[in-house]
């Protein structure tokens, strides 16, 4: 049994999909970030970062996995699923990993908070992290114009880029002109397990649905996060 300590993000809604597509039982322990629980003793005992997600893996003599990425790579190994054994498969689903991780995430991360959070609209920040967003997507979609995936079959590179590009309207990025990567978007989003994942804890929020009213409210709740986050710094 695997304890999953995660929120309704990205990053947490990567770990909960490889679960979900890997069949590993878990147990879900969602920490409420607005009100720091990701800060407490007892989560910072497993995750020194104070950040989510993390894991706790019972079987392993209660061996604990941070950082999503590092988490990915230990479920893929620990299972032999999601990522090729061989060394040139292995590197490629780690480059596309690798990608997302010091990319993807930290550019539209970014994006995010000039443009949906910060109260002060700088749009020289607003612009740069966008426009980065939208460079490394459309990467992303210039190699999906010839690969089904990004490393040969499903790996956990699809799940790690997914988590994060099928966020790219709450960044403010528009992909109407990018073809393969819609393409791409609308398959893993058809999976089971990707839709059983992003239930586990379900978003508060879905911009395809949801309106502008919901939006500024779900918004303002993480402005919450930022501060604080902006205020432990200090």
């Amino acid at each position: 049994m695997i304890d999953l300590y995660t929120a309704a993000t990205p990053n947490g809604h990567k770990v909960s999909i490889a679960l979900e597509e890997l069949g590993l039982p878990y147990t879900l322990q969602v920490l409420d970030l607005s009100k720091g629980e990701q800060k407490t003793p007892t989560f910072l005992a497993i995750n020194p970062n104070g950040r989510i997600p993390a894991i706790v893996d019972r079987a392993a003599d209660d061996f604990a996995v941070f950082e999503s990425g590092a988490i990915l790579i230990y479920l893929a190994e620990k299972t032999g699923q999601l990522m090729p054994t061989d060394a040139k498969g292995r590197s490629q689903v780690l480059q596309w990993l690798m990608f997302q991780m010091g990319g993807v995430g930290p550019m539209m991360g970014q994006a995010n908070v000039f443009y949906r959070y910060f109260p002060e609209k700088i749009q020289a920040a607003i612009d740069r992290y966008q426009g980065e967003s939208k460079r490394l997507l459309r990467v992303l979609d210039g190699h999906l114009a010839h690969h089904e995936y990004l490393a040969g079959d499903y790996s956990i590179a699809d799940i790690a880029n997914w988590a994060w590009a099928r966020t790219h309207r709450w960044s403010g990025v528009d992909v109407s002109d990018l073809p393969h990567l819609q393409r791409w978007l609308e398959a893993i989003r058809q999976r089971p397990a990707s839709q059983r994942g992003l239930n586990a804890p379900p978003s508060a929020l879905d911009l395809r649905k949801d309106g502008d009213a919901k939006a500024q409210a779900f918004a303002d709740k993480a402005r919450t996060m930022v501060e604080m986050g902006q205020s432990a710094k200090s």
